[in-house]
């Protein structure tokens, strides 16, 4: 069984209690439910860099990143240097991120959101929409085509972008449909964990250009991103590059700097 079967079967059973918890009305009623979201795919069709920087503790295949951080800080500071979006990992078991933090970096910035979660259910889309998300990930490699279908739909029902990620040719074609806004290529093989900016490359023949073109995983130094660019990419996830330092949006300021010179 590899990790993202194990994560899988613990968030049915995390997302089972959740629900028997707070009722759909509960989440309808948030204060955030009927606010206005902001566009990532938009802004990265508008931009030179296209750098949606997250906020992660920690990862399996890394163990702790960075513990030391507050999400209030990291937001702001993402915001300041012009990013495109900032992606909050709401997983705890796996990931050491929480709900709230994606309700802290909505309180801090006026960054479009993207909660990163695996998603398996409805309800967790409610969630997104309730604690402040302008985006949501959808995994194909954990979703059949009629979930990929029906989550993407309700997403857009509630005014949420769409980001589905893929690794491989078949999670690709069995993905492509209107309801997304982006294809994110994660160049990360989940079973081995090597990573390679290849897949990025060869997969991006086989994505529509009606897409915006991400890629994940891997992206830690500006020559990745001019080397993927060329091939239609014009969203870049970068993980830890920026958590691994003191201060990660001093940290993204200098790399978009770098960038644009």
């Amino acid at each position: 069984m590899n990790i993202l079967d194990k994560i899988t079967i613990d968030k049915r059973k995390e997302v089972a209690l959740r629900k028997s918890l707070i009722p759909v009305s509960q989440l309808e009623e948030s204060v955030l439910f009927n606010r206005e979201t902001i566009s990532l795919a938009n802004n990265l069709r508008n931009s030179n860099t296209g750098i949606i920087a997250e906020h992660k503790r920690r990862s399996p295949s890394k163990s702790v990143i960075n513990h030391t951080l507050n999400v209030q800080d990291v937001a702001s500071g993402y915001e300041n240097a012009g990013v495109c979006g900032m992606s909050v990992l709401t997983d705890g078991k796996y990931f050491g991120g929480s709900l709230d933090d994606l309700l802290i970096a909505r309180s801090s910035c006026n960054l479009p959101l993207l909660r990163k979660e695996f998603i398996i259910d409805e309800y967790q889309l409610l969630e997104a929409k309730a604690y402040g998300a302008d985006v949501i990930l959808l995994i194909a490699a954990i979703l059949s085509k009629e979930e990929i279908k029906k989550y993407s739909e309700f997403a857009k029902s509630l005014n949420l972008d769409v980001l589905l990620e893929v690794h491989n040719e078949e999670e690709l074609h069995k993905s492509i449909m209107p309801s997304l806004d982006m294809l994110g290529v994660n160049n990360r093989n989940l079973k081995t964990f090597d990573v390679s900016l290849e897949t990025s490359k060869q997969l991006s023949q086989f994505i529509p250009n009606d897409f915006v073109k991400v890629s994940e995983s891997g992206i830690s130094n500006i020559e990745a991103i001019k080397e993927l660019q060329p091939y239609g990419y014009q969203g870049f996830l970068i993980g830890e590059n920026f958590m691994r330092t003191d201060n990660p949006g001093a940290s993204a300021t200098t790399f978009i700097n770098n960038l644009n010179n």
